[in-house]
Formats: structure tokens, C-alpha cells, sequence
């Protein structure tokens, strides 16, 4: 068939016009990275377009950073940098890489918010998943403004921390993060468990208090709300001998106190130490948590054994549970056994 003058010019532009869509797809919108795997960049507050394509280059062919750096050119994104982490999937293709970069719309970073015994290991923890420094962090916490606007003190702000994976923005505000950890906490306070909590005549404060002790007293989840019914015993115990509560007498709170976390036996001259902390010098709770309680501990003050035991004692076998008891006599039976099983063992 004999092509008229239109079709013979038709048929070359055709194929141009496929050349240079092959040409920008292959570009722009083929994959960015080289890699099988997701990748992740970070980019700080203080990165340049230079620094951003310097994190980018080991994983990017050559073609895809030249595109990049050509839709970089012709916009105003290296004037307007946005931190964050941004995912870079095998099959993102650059143009929608830029998009992500320019938009700041980067992914989420899972954090865990784990049940440690100070602030300061709590800050310096959460801040090896996030931008935010610890010390920032720490300063927050420590800070009695700041924790009163969230509706806590210095001394009671571990209260509002539950154990648990979040997902969070890696370069979130120390204000925002405390803001998300604050909300998190009221969601975890159910009805049900505030109405527990409520019927024991406590307040979630003080169950995150009590809780923390417990914590402290055993890594053993199936014997805390056993350890729960006894130290809540103590604590509601009114009688001619305890007319304001019979001291908690709890060693942990004792270590706190002296933040001395390491000792293995609680000697008598260590419990004269003049801190609000001394449950054996003070009655009722100590100000705050001794620590971030776990989930399991706090259900298990929630939901403690209905018992008479006073008092409890470590096993002497080392098997991490206790022995109880509903007399001070059968407790000194109980404790002599440890004593002399430490003894045995040299531990001091």
C-alpha cells in the first residue's frame, strides 16, 4: 500500500514519541534503587541536597539519581529539606520517590517502649529509634511544667508510659512524642480497668505504682497478682497495731531509694535512709513508680488474688516465687530459710 505524504511523516514522529516515553519512563519511572530489599533514609534537620544525595547513591543506579537530581533542578525542594525516615521499596520508582521526599510523606517507625527502672535509661532507649536526643527527652521528663500539663508530676510522669510497640514519626517533637505517649496511656485505662481500679480505692497512678513494685519483686507473671493481693493487704490494713496502714516494707523501694539496683540483700542499716521511697519508714505509697510497669503488672494489681498473707518471702530454692505467710512468725520461718540459703551461697 502506497503511504500518502501525511503517513510518511506520521510514521517516524510515532516512533520518536515512543523513544522519548520509553526514555522518560525508563528515567523517572523505573526503579529508583538497585537493591532487593527496602531501604530506609534518614534525613536530619541539618542535611543539605548534597548530604541527601550522598545517603541515596549507594543504593540508586545511575540513571535514577540523574533523573532525581533533574526533578531537584526544576523545583524548590533543595530550599525546603524535610527530615524524616523515608521507605525506599524495590519498586519505587524515582519520580515517586521525589514526590515522597518533597511532600515529607516518609514511614512510620515502630517504637517500644520497654519497662525500665529510671528516665534516664527510658529516654536514652526510645531515642536509638528516634531523632530526638535523649538528653532532650530526659530534660522533658525531669521537667515539673511540662509534666504537669500532661496531668502528672517529676515524680509520678513514668505512670504515663506503657510498655508497648507504637508507631511514631522518626523525627517527631519531644512535645509530640510525649503528647502521642499521653494519649496512648488514656487508651490503654479502659473503662473496665479504671472501674477496677476504682473499687480498689485507687487511682491509675497509684496502680501504676503498686504495680512497679510488684514488677521489681519478680519477673514471674503468673505469681504477680499474688504478690498484688499481699502488698494490697498491707496497704488497706487498719487495725490497733497499723492505724494508718501497715508499712508496705517493700525492699525494692529501698533500692530505689538508694538507687542502688544492684544489691541482692537489704541490710538493716540500709533501711533508714530519709526518702519518700522508704517504705519502711513511710506508710502507703511511695510518690511515684520505681519503675515503668509492665502491662502484666499492672493487671495483676487490677486483678490481685483475694488472700489473708501479710507477708511474703523469696524462696530459698532461688526459683524466683515466694513463700507467704499470714503471721510475722511463720514470715521469719520463711525468711531464715532464704538467709541461710544465701549463706550457703555466699551472696551478700
Amino acid at each position: 500500500m502506497k503511504l500518502n505524504h501525511k503517513q510518511k511523516y506520521l510514521a517516524p514522529a510515532g516512533t520518536c514519541v515512543l523513544i522519548i516515553l520509553g526514555i522518560l519512563w525508563y528515567y523517572f519511572f523505573s526503579s529508583f534503587s538497585t537493591k532487593d530489599e527496602t531501604k530506609f533514609l534518614y534525613i536530619d534537620n541539618d542535611d543539605t541536597i548534597d548530604s541527601v544525595y550522598a545517603k541515596l547513591e549507594p543504593w540508586a543506579s545511575t540513571h535514577s539519581m540523574c533523573a532525581l537530581r533533574t526533578l531537584v533542578r526544576h523545583s524548590s525542594y533543595d530550599e525546603n529539606i524535610k527530615s524524616g525516615r523515608y521507605a525506599i521499596d524495590p519498586d519505587l520508582s524515582t519520580f515517586k520517590l521525589f514526590r515522597h521526599l518533597k511532600s515529607g510523606n516518609q514511614t512510620p517507625v515502630k517504637v517500644t517502649i520497654p519497662s525500665v527502672r529510671t528516665l534516664d535509661k527510658l529516654a536514652g532507649e526510645v531515642s536509638k529509634k528516634l531523632m530526638l536526643d535523649s538528653a532532650s527527652l530526659y530534660e522533658a521528663l525531669t521537667n515539673e511544667v511540662i509534666c504537669q500539663k500532661l496531668g502528672y508530676d517529676t515524680a509520678t510522669i513514668a505512670a504515663m508510659f506503657i510498655p508497648n510497640t507504637y508507631e511514631v514519626y522518626w523525627n517527631i517533637s519531644v512535645n509530640n512524642f510525649l503528647d502521642k505517649m499521653n494519649t496512648e496511656c488514656m487508651r490503654f485505662w479502659t473503662f473496665e480497668r479504671a472501674q477496677k481500679a476504682k473499687q480498689m480505692k485507687l487511682s491509675t497512678i497509684e496502680v501504676s505504682t503498686l504495680a512497679s513494685i510488684i514488677d521489681e519483686e519478680t519477673a514471674n507473671d503468673a505469681e504477680k497478682p499474688m504478690i498484688a493481693g499481699m502488698y494490697y493487704n498491707r496497704l488497706m490494713l487498719r487495725n490497733e497495731e497499723y492505724p494508718n496502714g501497715m508499712p508496705l516494707q517493700a525492699d525494692p523501694t529501698i533500692k530505689f531509694a538508694w538507687k542502688k539496683f544492684e544489691l541482692k540483700r537489704i541490710y538493716n542499716n540500709l533501711l533508714h535512709i530519709d526518702s519518700p521511697y522508704n517504705t519502711y519508714t513511710n506508710t502507703g505509697l511511695p510518690p511515684g513508680p520505681i519503675r515503668i510497669p509492665s502491662i502484666a503488672g499492672l493487671d495483676a494489681v487490677l486483678n490481685h488474688v483475694h488472700h489473708k498473707y501479710l507477708y511474703m518471702c523469696a524462696k530459698e530454692d532461688f526459683s524466683g516465687t515466694h513463700n507467704f505467710a499470714e503471721t510475722y512468725e511463720e514470715h521469719m520461718e520463711n525468711a531464715a530459710k532464704y538467709s541461710k540459703a544465701l549463706n550457703e551461697r555466699g551472696i551478700k
